[in-house]
């Protein structure tokens, strides 16, 4: 197990530094000199070339491209991501309590979404095509369907302003997790139960379940056995759903007022605040890779033929 981890860390830092060159590359890409933004930010009255070209040079955008990004690498490694255009401010200081607020959101989300998928998942395919199986799959199919930005707005209406019991915005209590883990929950629920439910199908169907129960084995075993059997997909499953539910928490994250990475991101691309943006795409990235990584890591402990294969 131990050469299988280090073979699977040694594929992921090469992906890593080339997810950290593109992002790097960013401000290349945009139209907007970096300096120029600087100086609007500064509230520079009229901009000149000499301004800019001195800017530059204070910011070191005046260096070859190589050596400012390996300065910058170097410089994440130890979680120094430059200082805002906009502020001034260490970047860190600015992403570090969001990312900590994001990640409360998202981990709450997960643990509800998980244990919706895996009991609504379970209980359907042990139930296939019977009134339950059919109901549930038509409701998730409806909800899934429905845009998170107007489920949030219907559901801050109803709870909020109608029935004033959940309040409208913050983390401040325990109630505000709620209508926020709802929208996200009812957005990913319903796709991860129709694969988990689709993993079991598949194991209702092998030569091991049908021999188990012409054995007279208890269906709480031959389930449990099938569950084991599927947990490979449920793991792929779940450990990248924390990165995509932390990447996609923009807009729920607005309309609820949660102080978080949404609000932040968006503010920093309005205002074109380029370190801002490159540390959240590079931590987002990182995160990606990194569970991918990991769920790699918990399928080869599940099944240690995929050690070999690797």
């Amino acid at each position: 197990m131990s050469g299988y981890i280090l073979k699977r860390t040694l594929l992921a830092a090469p992906l890593l530094i080339i997810i950290s060159f593109m992002t790097f590359a960013l401000n290349h890409l945009s139209p907007l000199n970096p300096a120029e933004v600087v100086l609007r930010s500064q509230g520079v009255p009229q901009i000149t070339e000499t301004l800019i070209a001195e800017t530059e040079a204070a910011l070191g955008m005046d260096r070859p491209f190589l050596i400012r990004y390996a300065d910058w690498l170097v410089s994440c490694l130890r979680l120094d991501f430059g200082d805002s255009y906009i502020t001034g401010t260490p970047v860190w200081s600015l992403l570090g309590p969001a990312l900590l607020n994001t990640l409360k959101l998202t981990m709450v989300s997960v643990i509800v979404i998980l244990a919706l998928s895996v009991g609504l998942g379970i209980l359907c395919a042990l139930k296939e095509g019977r009134l339950l199986d059919r109901s549930v799959r038509g409701v998730s199919f409806f909800l899934t369907s429905m845009p998170s930005a107007w489920l949030a707005a219907m559901m801050i209406w109803y709870f909020s302003v109608k029935l004033d019991w959940l309040p409208t915005s913050g983390m401040d209590s325990s109630a505000g997790y709620i209508l926020p883990v709802t929208v996200l929950t009812v957005s990913y629920a319903g796709i991860y139960f129709r694969i988990i439910r689709s993993s079991m199908l598949s194991q209702l169907h092998e030569d091991y379940t049908l021999y188990a129960r012409a054995c007279g084995l208890p269906e709480r075993k031959i389930t449990l056995r099938m569950l084991k059997n599927s947990m490979q997909v449920a793991v792929s499953v779940f450990c990248m759903a924390v990165p995509v539910i932390l990447g996609s928490t923009v807009v729920v994250e607005s309309i609820f007022a949660w102080p978080g990475l949404g609000a932040l991101t968006v503010n920093s691309i309005l205002g074109r605040d380029f370190p801002v943006i490159q540390a959240y795409v590079l931590v987002l990235a990182a995160s990606f890779v990194l569970f991918n990584t990991l769920s790699d890591l918990i399928n080869a402990a599940l099944n240690p033929r995929l050690r070999k294969e690797f």
